[in-house]
């Protein structure tokens, strides 16, 4: 084969072009939600993955486990199902609530989850002080009043009722598609909290949530 340059008068022709039909296969962005609760969280998360897994899935693909644990074990659990698997996972949700556990496993959590992270995976701490209640009860109005997560349930019941949709009862699988319509009033209301805890740890956020941070990253596919 001649290695002289290709002549000017040749370069428009076709059998010199490159070739336009070898497409490399993109992976789709893979995340890992991995639930304390067995039943409320994971309602919840497997209605958006599925609106998401079923409309985008070449660019991106969710899954979600409830394990039944909480914070420190849940952490452990949410690694070992993340390094088990042939996915490789862009961001790993660990999504709990503080209920009354102890200070120090509540915001050692948060920290494991910053210190495990990597260039190539990152690990969320997605807590709710209290409880995944207050996440709900935001898409309907600013909450800033630290108070025990089961007075959440008769505030959400008013709520519901006002838009018709019945009481809030643990375990109840149609909330997402309920607050969908609400979402971006949740995601401010949560900033909002966010912001008024700044410099706070996880376990002093009370009332404070996090998973506005993930629902955020998951909004652009549930449009």
């Amino acid at each position: 084969m001649s290695l002289k340059p290709p002549k000017k008068s040749d370069l428009d022709k076709g059998w010199m072009k490159p070739r336009l039909d070898r497409y490399k296969k993109i992976q789709p962005e893979y995340h890992l939600i991995v639930t304390e609760g067995t039943k409320t969280e994971p309602a919840y998360f497997i209605a958006i993955k599925n609106k998401i897994n079923s409309t985008y899935p070449d660019k991106i693909q969710v899954e979600v486990e409830g394990v039944g644990d909480n914070t420190l074990n849940l952490f452990q659990k949410a690694k070992h199902l993340a390094e088990s698997s042939a996915n490789g996972y862009k961001h790993i949700w660990v999504v709990y609530d503080t209920d009354d556990f102890p200070e120090e496993l509540i915001d050692l959590t948060a920290s494991l989850c910053k210190k495990e992270s990597s260039p190539e995976t990152t690990y969320h701490a997605i807590w709710s002080n209290q409880c995944i209640e207050l996440w709900f009860l935001l898409h309907f109005s600013y909450m800033h009043s630290d108070i025990h997560r089961s007075a959440y349930w008769p505030k959400l019941t008013k709520c519901l009722n006002a838009i018709g949709c019945g009481d809030y009862k643990k375990n109840r699988d149609d909330m997402y598609s309920i607050l969908a319509p609400y979402i971006d009033t949740a995601i401010s209301n949560a900033e909002k909290l966010a912001a008024a805890n700044d410099g706070k740890t996880s376990s002093e956020s009370a009332p404070g949530t996090m998973v506005y941070e993930l629902v955020k990253k998951l909004k652009p596919y549930l449009l």
